[in-house]
């Protein structure tokens, strides 16, 4: 076995994903010198994007959504140079459609702190009146242990056309079973601070072109080169510090001033770690990519009720679909999931009816942790027992849901620990 010896204070980053990144490119803008280890042969775990051969396109691992107040990963594209690669409306607009009445409507919020907007038949939720919202506000207080049917009524149509949507979307976790706490900073951060902040925004041509690939580039010019296919097998823990990384044939010593932050999958972490607890319950998600008859611009999305999509987006000639707390469908052969999706995207859409386009569908049966109040008062802070040793990923205690705010949050956090630890070292 070889052993590696790093001098001068070296931050270890375990994993490539959103969380790893976000350390390390913090770490690099305050100058540290990061080592980023990454066992998969690419980066960004189920941030990214891949050529599929069934439909001859590029396509995004998962669909994923975008606010204006998003404000850690807008801040991060900012830092690796690739804030104008998400776009959106000027305004934020939510279209939906409901496949039981064919109703089609948007939201759209106002601008001001103060949701005036509500009193306006033509933003709000058709169907619905300003007390429902105002009384469903309660959620603002929720307790850990209540979810979010405890804490809005669910035989409105308010819930029905907009907390259902919401809260599966944000926590892919059905409502009678998500933890209301995660939807507090959601609303607060995004719909919370008016018009301004809740701006959708998708990534222009990919989620690697936006949140990968700059990220590599950038962290290429700060002398970083990401090390793919190493895994790490082990964890040598001494006292109050971590001490060196075991790789199966190869051991790196982590040196007194030195630092690792650990930004992999909570199971994985689980099993590296000494009495480690993390959340164990998981939830799926099935994407469906299909090829467009023609290209549809500008690219947007529509939010789905009544069906078995809860989201469709398009992007060039390109349509995904997206299916949060999946569990039940997950196990369903591809074929006759497609069908659906396929269904579903032609009447959203309002196009012809047609043949079953090329198409690829995806499943992750282990997309995010189960976000219910029992697995949320699971996630471990980001500071660990050992002074040098931090912890990243969105299932970390961010106190947001598992989302890419909530990755990106989860590794600015991180660095921040470790920067704290570097400078008193």
């Amino acid at each position: 076995m070889s052993t590696v010896s790093n001098s001068g204070k070296t931050v270890h980053v375990i994993g490539a994903g959103l969380a790893g990144l976000s350390a390390a490119v913090r770490l690099a803008v305050a100058g540290c010198r990061v080592e980023l280890y990454e066992a998969a042969g690419h980066a960004g775990g189920r941030c990214r994007s891949f050529h599929d051969d069934a439909i001859g396109q590029r396509i995004d691992n998962g669909n994923h959504l975008l606010l204006s107040g998003n404000r850690d990963a807008m801040e991060y594209l900012n830092l690796i140079g690739s804030a104008d690669s998400v776009t959106g409306p000027d305004r934020a607009v939510f279209p939906f459609i409901d496949f039981e009445s064919n109703e089609r409507w948007s939201v759209k919020p106002g601008a001001g702190l103060i949701p005036w907007w509500i009193l306006s038949r033509s933003r709000r939720v058709p169907g619905t009146s300003p007390w429902a919202y105002i009384r469903d506000m309660r959620i603002l207080c929720a307790q850990n242990q209540q979810t979010v049917t405890d804490c809005v009524p669910t035989d409105s149509i308010l819930f029905r056309r907009f907390w259902e949507p919401l809260a599966v979307a944000a926590l892919n976790t059905t409502a009678d079973q998500g933890a209301a706490s995660l939807m507090v900073p959601v609303i607060r951060e995004t719909f919370g601070r008016g018009e301004a902040a809740c701006r959708p925004r998708i990534a222009r041509q990919g989620l690697s072109e936006s949140f990968i690939d700059p990220a590599l580039q950038m962290l290429k010019d700060h002398n970083i080169t990401c090390r793919f296919s190493s895994r790490v097998r082990g964890l040598t823990f001494n006292g109050d510090a971590i001490t060196a990384l075991e790789f199966g044939n190869s051991r790196v010593e982590v040196s007194e001033g030195d630092a690792a932050v650990l930004a992999v999958p909570p199971l994985v972490a689980k099993g590296l770690v000494p009495g480690l607890d993390v959340p164990e319950e998981s939830r799926a998600i099935v994407n469906g990519h299909f090829l467009l008859p023609a290209p549809r611009e500008p690219q947007g999305f529509i939010g789905v009720v009544g069906g078995m999509c809860h989201w469709i987006f398009f992007r060039g000639n390109v349509a995904s679909t997206t299916v949060s707390a999946a569990e039940e469908i997950v196990d369903t052969p591809a074929a006759e999931l497609a069908v659906t999706m396929w269904d579903e995207i032609t009447r959203a859409l309002e196009l012809p009816a047609s043949p079953l386009p090329a198409h690829k569908i995806v499943k992750e049966k282990r997309a995010t942790f189960a976000q219910t109040p029992a697995q949320v008062a699971r996630r471990p802070s980001t500071q660990s027992a050992w002074k040098n040793f931090v912890l990243a990923g969105d299932w970390v205690d961010t106190k947001l849901p598992a989302t890419i705010e909530g990755a990106i949050r989860s590794g600015r956090q991180a660095a921040l620990a470790v920067l704290k630890f570097v400078s008193i070292s």
